[in-house]
């Protein structure tokens, strides 16, 4: 399936704006949510292009919201889709997006590109992104570039926040309690999805993990990889 660039052949007068590697990389991302009853929501209108692209995408049977902070993009509005207008850093905004249209299966960020702007819509909108819903940040370079309030491992970049996330995914694991504590963020991320500009992070409300072991067919579980302290071997 090759959706999203095939979609390039039938676009319009409405300009459209993505990294030319996104489209490969949302036809393998997406192809299972194509046609599903879902909640989207995606900041940043710009001149309308992404509309109709999602719209096709995920059929008559899906729910799109996107927002920006133009008023003229509520003219860009077309049928099967709604336009808000708002600033993607005012909580309150988002707040009432969230109870007004969510939660959220899909949220794509493409709004203003500037890490608090990144940062604020990530700690906002995370908690009504439904689960094994996906969160997905694009143009994620500009968290190398100090007018956006990036820089090159600049601390509170999204980048760096993002890097700060594996960690807190893994934290069930914890063998240094005291520097690096448990944190509740692995009880909900399930993968933090590192490309070239885009990063996409995958929610799945989760118990603790466990290793199993089998043998003649029968499955034993264990959660002593949680439990070891100052080990000395992986087993």
């Amino acid at each position: 399936m090759k959706y999203f660039r095939n979609f390039l052949k039938k676009t319009d007068d409405r300009m459209l704006m993505k990294m030319d590697h996104y489209l490969d990389i949302y036809d393998r991302l997406l192809k299972d949510w194509r046609g599903r009853n879902i909640r989207f929501l995606e900041i940043g209108v710009y001149k309308g292009g992404s509309l109709r692209m999602w719209r096709d995408f995920f059929g008559p049977n899906a729910e799109l919201t996107f927002l920006d902070i133009d008023p003229a993009c509520k003219t860009l509005e077309i049928e099967g889709t709604t336009v808000e207008i708002g600033d993607q850093t005012d909580t309150d905004f988002l707040a009432k997006i969230v109870e007004k249209y969510g939660p959220f299966d899909i949220i794509v960020d493409d709004g203003g590109h500037k890490m608090d702007q990144q940062k604020t819509s990530f700690r906002s909108l995370w908690p009504h992104l439904k689960n094994n819903g996906l969160y997905i940040v694009e143009d994620t370079h500009t968290s190398y570039w100090p007018g956006f309030g990036g820089g090159f491992r600049a601390k509170g970049s999204f980048i760096e926040t993002c890097k700060a996330l594996v960690d807190h995914m893994h934290s069930w694991y914890t063998d240094q309690d005291d520097i690096f504590p448990f944190h509740a963020a692995a009880k909900q991320v399930h993968s933090v999805q590192f490309y070239d500009s885009l990063v996409i992070v995958e929610k799945q409300l989760k118990e603790a993990p466990f290793s199993i072991s089998v043998q003649n067919g029968e499955v034993t579980k264990s959660d002593k990889i949680l439990k070891v302290r100052n080990r000395k071997s992986i087993f």
